[in-house]
């Protein structure tokens, strides 16, 4: 029960800073994280996949350069014990995520695979730890990220669901 409320209150508390960000009805600007911007070519959702793991880290990463930082974590693939490191966007957009997530949960991940710089990384869709708490960061039928929506777009979004 302590836990169910833990991850209710977390998800109460990104959405009170989302809907601060969007309040304005405007999208708030990441500089290179932008709908058209040249990182974002790099999601192709016809390649669409999962991975699971066991959390490591959360590191700050700038995936080209002029980007404003952005967040990703660590994390050990359960298939075959290796490393990968998984964008999860713009720091201003993630960084409640460092809240949710402790050394050795176990994660699963839906994104694609990308190589950016001559790195092999997994750009998140949606990041879920246990049975409580996922939170998407891409649309899945598209790859369009939740920080480039309106205030408008969101709501619509979620109706959808």
């Amino acid at each position: 029960m302590k836990k169910s409320f833990c991850y209710v209150l977390i998800l109460v508390i990104f959405l009170f800073f989302g809907l601060t960000l969007v309040s304005s009805g405007e999208v708030p600007k990441y500089r290179g994280w932008g709908k058209g911007s040249k990182y974002n070519s790099f999601y192709n959702p016809n390649e669409y996949t999962r991975i699971k793991g066991i959390f490591e880290s959360f590191k700050t990463v700038i995936p080209l350069e002029g980007m404003e930082p952005g967040l990703a974590m660590v994390i050990l693939l359960k298939q075959n014990n290796k490393k990968v490191t998984v964008h999860l966007g713009p720091k201003p957009f993630t960084k409640f995520l460092r809240m949710a997530f402790k050394k050795g949960d176990i994660v699963k991940i839906k994104g694609v695979w990308a190589k950016i710089n001559g790195k092999k990384v997994f750009i998140a869709s949606k990041v879920r730890n246990g049975e409580y708490f996922e939170f998407k960061l891409r649309r899945t039928k598209d790859g369009i990220p939740y920080w480039t929506l309106s205030k408008e777009e969101i709501i619509k979004e979620k109706l959808e669901e």
